[in-house]
């Protein structure tokens, strides 16, 4: 039976949760896209007036939110899968974690900055 970082035992939600990050991420990075292909000379005040906006800036950290939770369960995949040793498994796990956590609130002091 497989173990869950969620608390379920069949992996469903896990499963679910990186393909919903995966398909928010892909919209968002589309959007960007569409932006810079509209903007094509980009200059600093177009990007500061385009993450000036409070949507923007609402989606953005909601995708960091995604991409948090996506990288989470994969790292914690793998590290289950293939670190066996049980206080090294640990020690990998609370390092992705304290590293996630940091880049997640730097990334909201950066969005808020604007």
């Amino acid at each position: 039976m497989v173990k869950s970082v969620l608390g379920s035992n069949q992996g469903f939600k896990e499963w679910l949760i990186q393909r919903l990050s995966a398909i928010l991420m892909t919209i968002y990075v589309i959007g960007l896209v569409i932006f810079l292909m509209l903007h094509p000379h980009t200059a600093y005040y177009e990007w500061h007036g385009l993450f000036g906006h409070f949507w923007m800036k609402l989606a953005t950290a909601l995708v960091f939110l995604a991409l948090v939770y996506h990288a989470w369960i994969g790292m914690w995949t793998i590290f289950t899968d293939y670190i066996k040793i049980v206080w090294l498994n640990w020690l990998l796990q609370g390092m992705v974690v304290v590293g996630l956590i940091a880049c997640f609130l730097e990334t909201l002091q950066i969005l808020w900055s604007v």
